[in-house]
């Protein structure tokens, strides 16, 4: 009888701390949707109005469908980077999106501009915070939007090390 009621009382734990505060958490999803091919350093492949010294998420938010949309202009990789993926995790008020690569086949680094989405957003303030294979010690893309009162908007880092700033516009 100790033994089952010992057994009962462990169970119970484990089942509300895998429950418990992080249960709303588990709703939110996010992926890569689209991704452009490496950008040329000659520039004639760069997003329009925004140079390539710049790393700039741009946004938008639909309450109706709680989908965040995200593109990430000039993200850093390998020339070669295989498969590109993005994990997109919420924990408390930040959602952080970590950006990977499958491979690094080449000897050359290049920018791309990523589409994500996030799906179970609730229209509210958050951080946003990017993990960047190849950000290094420069100034990392994150900031604080409040999806309710802005559900539009953007936000850019100045980047000079390779390879951001390599074409001089």
């Amino acid at each position: 009888m100790k033994t089952s009621i010992q057994l009962f009382s462990a169970t119970l734990v484990l089942l509300l701390a895998t429950t418990g505060c992080d249960r709303l958490e588990s709703t939110v999803s996010g992926k890569l949707i689209s991704q452009s091919t490496c950008k040329s350093s000659k520039g004639e492949s760069y997003n329009a109005g925004t140079p390539d010294d710049q790393s700039c998420a741009v946004y938008s938010y639909d309450g109706a469908t709680k989908k965040l949309s995200v593109t990430h202009i000039n993200a850093g990789f390998n020339c070669c980077p295989g498969k590109l993926k993005c994990i997109v995790a919420l924990t408390g008020n930040t959602l952080e999106i970590t950006e990977r690569e499958t491979s690094a086949m080449c000897s050359c680094n290049c920018l791309f501009d990523l589409k994500i989405e996030a799906e179970g957003i609730n229209p509210q303030i958050y951080t946003i915070k990017f993990n960047e294979p190849y950000c290094g010690g420069q100034e990392k893309l994150e900031f604080t939007v409040d999806l309710e009162s802005n559900p539009l908007g953007s936000f850019c880092v100045t980047r000079k090390q390779y390879p951001w700033g390599m074409t001089g516009e």
